[in-house]
């Protein structure tokens, strides 16, 4: 029961992360929306954003550096997967931004004739879900083949509003 709370909890505030965008948005001419540099699709779903030069977006840094403490283990790095779980950089080119987060709030378990694969729940987990859209970025960028392996040479600084975010994310305000 309380994955399902947590988990809603986590929809919810990326529902009202979605409405203060939508109310401030900056259009970009890629149709890409931007507020208090976090980046938002044509559909409001948190994306990257890397300029020509190579700098990526602070929310898709943090997103390396997250997937790197927290998912690597499994799925390998930079998302390629491992024999122990699947390639995500595959598995974004199906799973939308809602069906990612189902997956990583409340786990999924996948047998088949051949194997059988448990992705845990992480909904109660807030050093994942406290960055999930971060985490989303990163790996949306990699399965969509705009950002290499390793850590990205070139990132945009933090954002106040980032700070701020991760501070009542984490309780610490």
């Amino acid at each position: 029961m309380r994955r399902i709370v947590l988990g809603s909890l986590a929809m919810a505030g990326v529902l009202l992360n979605l409405a203060g965008a939508a109310a401030q948005d900056q259009a970009l001419p890629d149709g890409k929306t931007v507020e208090n540099g976090k980046y938002f699709d044509a559909d409001g779903n948190p994306t990257y954003y890397i300029t020509d030069d190579g700098v990526v977006d602070w929310y898709t840094y943090s997103g390396f550096r997250r997937y790197h403490s927290e998912c690597h283990v499994c799925h390998g790095p930079e998302g390629l997967g491992s024999s122990y779980a699947p390639n995500l950089t595959e598995s974004l080119k199906r799973l939308d931004y809602p069906a990612f987060l189902e997956v990583v709030v409340n786990g999924r378990k996948v047998v088949s004739s051949s194997q059988e694969s448990v992705m845990p729940a992480f909904g109660d987990n807030l050093n994942v879900m406290c960055y999930i859209d971060d985490i989303y970025d990163y790996l949306k960028a990699r399965s969509d083949g705009v950002l290499d392996r390793g850590r990205p040479a070139k990132r945009a600084d933090k954002p106040p509003q980032a700070t701020e975010d991760e501070n009542a994310c984490l309780g610490r305000t």
